[in-house]
């Protein structure tokens, strides 16, 4: 969900009646959703939230639906209305005037305009230069754990479950590898308007932080296009064929953005709650310790479980009838695929984490049609090497202290861990 979500104020449907009173605001509730969700498959598969418009769509069928009608269900996401659109113009107009605005690109337009930005980021993202890259991943996934095995103890959000992806794709981009936590800050500075309502004071603390990234990556593309390397930047700088008009930076910007926050938050999320999924599920850990055989299944049962990216927005271009509920056009609609792995007409007991479970290869947990995550190949391996590495080199996993409650960081379409503290036997 982003800010656009939270600000939108439009219409609502008059035949939208539904029984459910929790409110999708509350920070337990966007936390653990579960039983909301349940409530929302039972009664209310769309559901308009009365605070500020969005709909929620959490049923499966409908979800793919919607996501393979981008005539319907655009990407491209007009700017918001509402009581946070001062805010969100605010943000914009520190950027332009002293950075660059955001402009629509990849994950923010529709094709054919998507085709194009999505063929540039296709290139990099290929099987056969992922395989290639396994061997440097499990070296990354077994130096980090050198550094916290023999203590028996790890704080493992932010000393694994942050530092491998951002490690690896910080080397893809051709960045310092030295510097991730720098751009960990940046990723979550720009997240933060899609995460939560922000106060003005935030606002242009997040847009300062973004800004910072900004003059950093225009240093990185004028480089790039002196001297060329074989590095993402290179390639996206370098991407315009002869005729074509290179990316302007406003582009490259954008595109940058999208890759430092898909990089970092997504895989980090995966990794912290596989982990939580096996100390939370022991009998599922003594399984997967006794048949590696199943750990594919594992990763693929724990992203339809905890899906990192719980949804993401459309607005639609017409009056649109989704599950005998009209949803007026220039509404805006969160696609949730955290709820429609949940959804019992498709998956069954999806309650129960199951790692011999047959029918979680349809999950959406990197979504689904034309903006299906163009990263996904990157993030199985990453998750395979790194519970590959994680399961060898131990013999047990366990809390060290109980999670806070709620266990996440306030977040509309993200389930992000501040902190796990597990022991390591």
């Amino acid at each position: 969900m982003t800010v656009e979500e939270t600000a939108h104020e439009g219409s609502s449907s008059s035949d939208h009646k539904c029984p459910v009173t929790t409110s999708f605001m509350d920070h337990k509730i966007q936390s653990e959703p579960w039983e909301f969700i349940a409530e929302l498959h039972e009664s209310c598969p769309v559901h308009r939230v009365s605070e500020t418009g969005v709909w929620l769509m959490v049923n499966y069928e409908a979800s793919k639906e919607a996501l393979l009608t981008p005539e319907i269900f655009s990407s491209t996401v007009r700017a918001a209305s509402g009581h946070q659109a001062e805010k969100l113009r605010l943000h914009q107009e520190i950027l332009s005037k002293e950075g660059w605005g955001h402009v629509l690109t990849l994950q923010r337009t529709d094709p054919p305009v998507h085709t194009h930005y999505r063929k540039l980021i296709n290139r990099v993202f290929t099987p056969r230069r992922v395989a290639a890259m396994a061997p440097n991943i499990d070296a990354v996934a077994n130096s980090l754990i050198d550094a916290f095995v023999d203590s028996g103890e790890c704080e493992f959000v932010n000393e694994f479950a942050i530092p491998l992806p951002g490690i690896i794709i910080t080397e893809q981009l051709g960045l310092d590898r030295s510097q991730i936590h720098t751009f960990k800050k940046w990723a979550d500075a720009m997240l933060a308007p899609s995460m939560r309502l922000l106060s003005e004071d935030e606002v242009r603390e997040v847009a300062e932080i973004e800004l910072e990234a900004q003059r950093h990556f225009a240093q990185e593309f004028e480089k790039r296009r002196q001297n060329p390397s074989d590095d993402l930047i290179s390639a996206l700088v370098h991407s315009h064929e002869e005729g074509e008009e290179p990316l302007t930076i406003a582009e490259l910007q954008n595109l940058m953005h999208q890759l430092i926050t898909g990089g970092f938050e997504t895989t980090t999320s995966a990794l912290a709650h596989g982990i939580w999924l096996l100390i939370e599920y022991p009998e599922t850990q003594k399984m997967l310790r006794s048949n590696p055989e199943l750990l594919e299944n594992f990763i693929e049962e724990a992203l339809r479980f905890w899906s990192p990216v719980q949804g993401l927005a459309r607005m639609t271009t017409e009056d649109t009838e989704v599950c005998g509920t009209t949803i007026p056009s220039g509404s805006m609609v969160s696609v949730r695929y955290g709820a429609a792995n949940r959804d019992p007409e498709q998956f069954k007991n999806p309650e129960e984490f199951d790692i011999t479970r047959k029918d979680n290869g349809g999950h959406l947990a990197f979504g689904f049609g034309a903006h299906f995550c163009p990263g996904a190949s990157l993030a199985r391996q990453e998750l395979k090497s790194s519970f590959t590495a994680l399961l060898q080199r131990s013999e047990w996993f366990e809390f060290a202290k109980p999670l806070s409650d709620p266990a996440h960081e306030p977040s509309f379409f993200l389930l992000p861990l501040e902190e796990m503290h597990i022991k390591i036997k």
